[in-house]
This record gives structure tokens, sequence and C-alpha cells, in this order.
């Protein structure tokens, strides 16, 4: 299935990869642009922009905020993932705090499901 998208956020995308959060542009240029499997950053997937998109391991990366945590934000949040599913994605969140007190295990993490999805997709083809 392809990735559909609302041409309408490509703007917003834009502005969002120029005002990225610290914690976005830290998981970005520290491990993410330099990283063996290309990742897009703020990439328009349905009516929605996720942070971090890589096609070739299936799999969105989202950064979360302060205002995730709110009963609306979180709703919103487990709205998107089961849109982003339906795609055949894998969603995996961390918060702002996990990228300021644990860089090192986020990218290890990260490291880890990207393998892990890909040697998975593998299998299925």
């Amino acid at each position: 299935m392809s990735l559909d998208y609302n041409k309408k956020n490509i703007t917003l995308a834009k502005n969002l990869r120029k005002n990225a959060t610290p914690q976005e542009n830290h998981l970005w240029y520290d491990f993410l642009s330099k990283y063996d499997i290309r990742f897009q950053r703020q990439k328009a997937i349905d009516n929605f922009i996720a942070d971090f998109y890589c096609h070739k391991a299936k799999l969105v990366i989202e950064i979360d905020g302060s205002q995730h945590y709110t009963e609306k934000g979180k709703s919103q949040d487990f709205f998107r993932t089961e849109i982003l599913e339906e795609y055949n994605l894998q969603v995996i969140r961390f918060t702002n705090f996990d990228i300021d007190s644990n860089f090192q295990g986020v990218c290890e993490y990260i490291d880890k499901v990207v393998k892990q999805n890909i040697i998975n997709y593998k299998k299925r083809i």
C-alpha cells in the first residue's frame, strides 16, 4: 500500500523541519541523518506529519512533548497511530525526556527495531 498524503501538509512539514524541537534536532543531526538506512523527517502521511519515517523499515518515530500527555493529546495520538498502522507502519514513541536523559538507549532501540522490521519484511516477501 502506497502512502497517501494531504498536499496541504507539505508546507506545514517544511515549516516543522525549520522549527524542530531541540530533541528532534538532536535525534536527527546526531543519529538518524547519519544512519545507514534512510530516514525522512517531518514526513506527510495521510492527514498527519510523522516526526521521522523510514520506508525500508516501515517505521514512524514520534517525539512527544508535554501536549501529548493531556487526555486530548493521548486520544489524538491513539487515533493517529491506528491510521498509520493501517498503512502497515509501526509507530514508536519517545518523550523529550527520553531523548534528553537516555539518548544512547533511544538510538540503540531504534537500531534494533529497524533491523528487526527489515528482517521481518524480507521473510514476508
